[in-house]
């Protein structure tokens, strides 16, 4: 049995609770970062450091240009949402959902888990405390679960086949900090902000907007954990 992980790595709060649980898992860690045109760099500097922190055996940083398909915030200079309420945050699919982002991420995640001989890959999707995204639903996950048994030689030719793995995807975000507290989670290193503060030799910049939508999210989750954040320190 293989004992190596493909984690999807993305610098944030979700991914780096993500690694934490595979390496109590027992795996060795690879995990993928995508630099994939979004609208700053901090959350790929961010994994690069956690990929450190956690001994991954291989990072691999892999470039692709979705601002090129363009059609969400993320990947253009479209203004993000900022200032709204859990309940509108959930009411719809907002702007900064990126056109088929996690099964383009998942495929590449899939051809590196099947090159190395991988049999897990872990993805820190989450359907409660979130943005309405389709692709982070459970029928999302079990739907290219199955692409996956059909779609690899692994999954047509092998016993052991490849598994989606999806740990946070019915925990609240508070439930995500206090696991990933208890397993020594440094959430100093991670990112979370969708349009962090902007500006040459501002001594702010690089930090939380405080006021999007991930900045909030993140801010109810550490409320309910009843810690504090250390990025709001």
């Amino acid at each position: 049995m293989s004992n190596k992980a493909v984690i999807l790595l993305s610098g944030g709060l979700d991914s780096t609770t993500l690694m934490a649980i595979a390496a109590e898992e027992g795996y060795d860690l690879y995990p993928i970062t995508f630099s994939y045109g979004q609208r700053h760099e901090n959350e790929i500097s961010c994994a690069k450091k956690i990929a450190s922190v956690f001994n991954a055996k291989e990072h691999m940083i892999f470039d692709i240009d979705l601002a090129k398909i363009g059609g969400s915030s993320l990947t253009s200079s479209e203004p993000v949402p900022k200032g709204r309420g859990a309940e509108e945050i959930s009411a719809s699919i907002p702007s900064t959902y990126v056109p088929a982002r996690n099964t383009i991420f998942l495929s590449i995640a899939l051809a590196r888990a099947e090159t190395i001989a991988s049999r897990a890959i872990f993805i820190g999707v989450n359907s409660i405390d979130w943005s309405g995204y389709p692709d982070c639903r459970p029928e999302y996950i079990r739907a290219f679960q199955s692409m996956a048994d059909l779609a690899t030689k692994t999954g047509v030719e092998d016993k052991e086949k490849i598994k989606i793995f999806a740990p946070l995807i019915n925990m609240t975000k508070g439930e995500i900090i206090k696991k990933g507290i208890s397993l020594g989670v440094d959430y100093s290193l991670t990112h979370s902000c969708y349009d962090p503060v902007k500006g040459e030799g501002n001594k702010s910049a690089g930090k939380p907007c405080g006021i999007c939508d991930s900045c909030l999210l993140r801010k109810k989750g550490f409320a309910e954990a009843g810690v504090r954040d250390p990025l709001s320190l």
